[in-house]
């Protein structure tokens, strides 16, 4: 192999997995808080909707963005709503919440169908970005991708070495002991939930802002599932999940080159790889449930009022 087809790889990798990132990130800081929200590919449509229709009626991709997370936020605050002030079950309103999104965006979305848009550009470090090997792998991407490294810094940062999030895990291990001791834990998933919309939406407006500038119905293609398969494949913690989206983009972007290199695999079992890859990840984090329930939150998917 040349360096440059592994440098294409490593960095096509980086790429792909950054919607997962975002996405992954977000449901991991809910989950923390004891909601489930599986809402989570509804939410990265409507911000990718969002995105798309607001950027290219404005010129500003800025405002696309923010458009994304305004649009996610009122998602997750309809699903906080219903599950954390109405108790209703949280699996099936976020089995909802998903249908409603996927709906909602192919509705509005029969307009913006072909309509092209500027991608977000790379960024250019005139003194780094030339750098050989170094230049391509570090200082050539996007502003959103930066910004997810940046996310999962303090995500690991706010959750293990800061006040809020012991509270955060507190009011995720026992709502009612947190409650008895003065914390806030209505709020604190509320604000939870919300944060992870935010990131769903962050996420939505990359696919279609980024890793394929154009709206297309159902472009997540699973990729909300798959960000909620890896907060289980993570047990929970920020470094895996980064790592987990890192191991999924790869998987697509190697299946994406030996499309390209002409392997003698029909087409649809290459597209099927990184779902493939995440299934077995799965099973076999399952085989020893005593990982999963060291690191799972106590209060996850159970309702919690503090009148009751």
């Amino acid at each position: 192999m040349s360096t440059e087809f592994i440098i294409a790889i490593i960095t096509g990798t980086v790429v792909a997995a950054t919607p997962l990132v975002y996405a992954a990130l977000g449901e991991l800081v809910a989950e923390r808080a004891g909601v489930l929200n599986l809402g989570v590919e509804g939410m990265m449509l409507v911000g990718a909707l969002a995105a798309f229709a607001v950027g290219v009626g404005s010129g500003s991709l800025l405002l696309g963005y923010l458009a994304a997370i305004g649009a996610s936020m009122l998602l997750a605050l309809l699903f906080a709503v219903l599950t954390l002030s109405m108790q209703t079950n949280q699996i099936a309103t976020g089995l909802a919440l998903t249908l409603f999104g996927v709906g909602l965006s192919a509705f509005a979305g029969r307009k913006f169908t072909g309509m092209p848009i500027e991608g977000i550009p790379s960024l250019s470090l005139p003194a780094l970005s030339n750098l050989p090997i170094a230049g391509p792998l570090l200082f050539r991407f996007d502003a959103a991708v930066y910004g997810s490294i940046l996310l999962y810094v303090l995500i690991d940062r706010v959750l293990n070495h800061t006040r809020v999030g012991l509270q955060l895990r507190a009011v995720g291990e026992s709502p009612a002991i947190a409650h008895a001791l003065g914390q806030p834990v209505m709020l604190t998933r509320y604000l939870a939930v919300l944060f992870g919309g935010g990131a769903s939406g962050v996420a939505g407006a990359y696919l279609s802002t980024a890793l394929t500038p154009m709206w297309v119905e159902g472009m997540s293609a699973g990729r909300g599932w798959i960000a909620l398969a890896l907060v289980v494949f993570a047990t929970w913690k920020p470094l895996r999940v980064l790592l987990g989206a890192y191991l999924f983009g790869g998987v697509t972007i190697l299946q994406l080159h030996a499309q390209g290199l002409g392997i003698r695999v029909p087409s649809e079992i290459l597209s099927m790889l990184p779902y493939v890859a995440t299934i077995v990840v799965l099973v076999i984090i399952c085989r020893d449930p005593k990982t999963i329930l060291l690191n799972r939150p106590a209060s996850l998917g159970r309702s919690f009022h503090p009148d009751a």
